[in-house]
């Protein structure tokens, strides 16, 4: 059996180590927090559209753009160099920092008055977060082997999850007896306070390196392996795809909620809250579970099991989108959640093991630069563009038709991560032996 285990597995894969320390499980809760605060600063406004729409007089184009251009413009532009620092720094002085900023930037959302300072808050919010997930990723891989790797960026990618659940229907709850200004006021003042908690008292990981400290190759060096790594620009290919669709649904969605089912804001947010943040909570663990168990046969399936999940969740969309009966819907919705959530952890996963250590922050902002870009600029435009030319059409209803336009990006994704798998044992392999000396292997 340890002879299967050794041919099937790339050497270290399947190693036990010492990942659930306590202190490697408190930093993964506040990590998995602040990730979880992240998305809702973003999404509040997902909550309020038709609020500020009525109050501020903008189109659902203007909505869409600033929902998506306005935020990922500096969110993906900064998250290269901010990774570059992270590589080299003290990553969790930077998480603290980038969480105390944006949430800032929410509390000043709650103040705008017209459309340009409402762009100018989430162009700042995008940029602050910038300083998230890259930082995050290469912690929480050296608090955690490969074993149990899998998992734990599960969990903390299902933070989504947690904020859609726990945090979302508050937020819509004081949106709509206190006005949508004091959703973003308290929003953003928990996020300063978990912002404090995590400087003073998450310790930065011990990493590689001399003395324990970063060794950190040069861009060109990580961008030179990563152009040989050909599994890491199918991931990028997939992982866009995916989000055009993610951030349409999550922007829209409650969107929909309110003119074809006619939902309050309050009662779309207690709608679609728990319901996407449960199942896209047990999505993400359980994938990840499933994955890292599964990886330690075949590290293929961290990839193979997020493109099942991917194309079971379109037909569950689908019938979120053409229902009008709204439990058949909500039921489709939670179902197209729980497997589209499964490829978080372990895409995440597969990404940080084709590269050396020093390269996981860089790795991860270059992966989410190409990401959101597309994702988080053309998901939430392309909708609100398309509410607004089908109106006239479809009135109310074309919200419905809009959405459903988005899921032929999750097809095309769930293609993409199967033809990344065929790829990755070598890449996994490469970076196992890489050396500073040697370079990228072609």
């Amino acid at each position: 059996m340890s002879g299967e285990a050794t041919q099937q597995t790339p050497p270290g894969w399947a190693e036990p180590g010492g990942d659930w320390t306590p202190i490697s499980i408190y930093t993964l809760v506040v990590v998995t927090i602040i990730y979880a605060l992240s998305f809702l600063d973003r999404s509040i406004l997902s909550i309020v559209l038709p609020l500020i729409k009525q109050e501020l007089h903008i189109s659902d184009t203007m909505l869409g753009l600033i929902t998506g251009f306005a935020f990922v413009l500096l969110y993906s532009g900064l998250g290269v160099p901010i990774a570059r620092l992270a590589d080299r720094g003290n990553r969790r002085n930077i998480l603290a920092l980038g969480c105390a900023a944006w949430s800032l930037m929410t509390v000043l959302t709650g103040a705008v008055t017209n459309v340009a300072q409402l762009a100018l808050t989430r162009f700042l919010m995008g940029a602050a977060e910038a300083a998230g997930i890259a930082p995050t990723t290469a912690m929480l891989s050296d608090r955690f082997g490969p074993r149990g790797r899998p998992l734990a960026l599960s969990i903390m990618t299902s933070g989504s999850g947690l904020s859609a659940l726990l945090m979302l229907p508050v937020a819509g709850y004081i949106a709509q007896h206190h006005g949508w200004r004091s959703a973003y006021f308290v929003a953003g003042s928990f996020g300063i306070v978990i912002a404090i908690l995590l400087f003073l008292t998450v310790p930065e990981p011990q990493r590689l390196g001399k003395d324990g400290k970063a060794d950190a190759p040069s861009f060109g060096t990580v961008w030179a392996w990563l152009r040989t790594r050909r599994s890491f620009g199918l991931m990028c290919a997939s992982g866009a795809c995916l989000a055009v669709t993610t951030y349409a649904m999550i922007t829209w969605t409650p969107t929909f909620l309110m003119r074809v089912h006619g939902l309050t804001p309050g009662e779309a947010a207690a709608a679609f809250g728990p319901i996407r943040g449960l199942s896209s909570i047990v999505g993400v663990i359980g994938g990840g579970a499933l994955a890292g168990w599964a990886a330690r046969r075949n590290p293929r399936w961290l990839l193979l099991l997020p493109a099942i999940g991917a194309a079971i969740s379109v037909p569950a969309e689908l019938l979120f989108l053409l229902s009008d009966d709204l439990p058949i819907a909500l039921t489709g919705l939670g179902l197209a959640s729980l497997a589209g959530a499964m490829h978080f952890g372990p895409s995440y996963a597969a990404m940080v093991a084709i590269v050396p250590p020093s390269m996981r922050a860089t790795t991860a902002a270059i992966f989410l630069f190409c990401v959101n870009m597309v994702g988080q600029i053309i998901g939430p435009l392309a909708i609100g563009w398309l509410n607004d030319r089908w109106a006239g059409l479809y009135g109310d209803e074309a919200v419905r038709y809009s959405m459903i336009v988005a899921t032929i990006c999750v097809v095309i994704a769930s293609i993409l991560m199967v033809l990344a798998s065929g790829r990755l044992r070598d890449d996994l392999e490469a970076a196992r032996i890489f050396t500073p000396a040697k370079g990228p292997t072609p």
